[in-house]
């Protein structure tokens, strides 16, 4: 089934006002990243999927589509943890999916001084997951078998 096929909320789904595929749990937040330009201004979100809220929001701020993508999975362990919820997360980003099962974020991004707030957000990031454990499954968003991932900020 597409996602263009998909009713809002499917007939068969009580636990989300989402346009969700069968196989993808509603209880998790979904994460994304948006960049104009790369690198260019970036803003990064969460959405919890049951709901159809943001959860949380960070940006504009210059960086790369990959760094939003990484730090929004960090964001929404830490917010989690933080807040004791354990639910899926998912995202559309292998590459900040690998970035964070190996606790360090792998950017090409020039440390400059108009990075430099960036690089230390990172610094940040990076130190959570170091001294961080955590148990939630981080999931890749399956986007040509289910569209957009739902925290899609829609600029394509």
């Amino acid at each position: 089934m597409s996602a263009m096929e998909l009713m809002n909320p499917p007939d068969y789904r009580n636990d989300t006002v989402l346009p969700l595929p069968p196989e993808v749990s509603a209880d998790a937040w979904a994460v994304d990243a948006a960049c104009s330009g790369n690198p260019g201004p970036m803003e990064y979100r969460g959405i919890d999927l049951a709901t159809g809220q943001q959860v949380f929001h960070f940006g504009p701020m210059h960086g790369t589509n990959n760094i939003g993508e990484f730090l929004a999975i960090v964001h929404a362990l830490a917010l989690m943890q933080q807040q004791g919820i354990r639910k899926t997360i998912y995202s559309d980003s292998h590459n900040a999916i690998l970035w964070v099962q190996k606790r360090k974020c792998k950017t090409k991004l020039e440390r400059t001084p108009k990075t430099e707030q960036l690089f230390q957000i990172i610094a940040r990031a990076e130190h959570w997951l170091q001294t961080h454990t955590w148990q939630t499954p981080i999931v890749k968003w399956e986007t040509r078998q289910w569209g957009e991932v739902p925290a899609d900020f829609g600029r394509k």
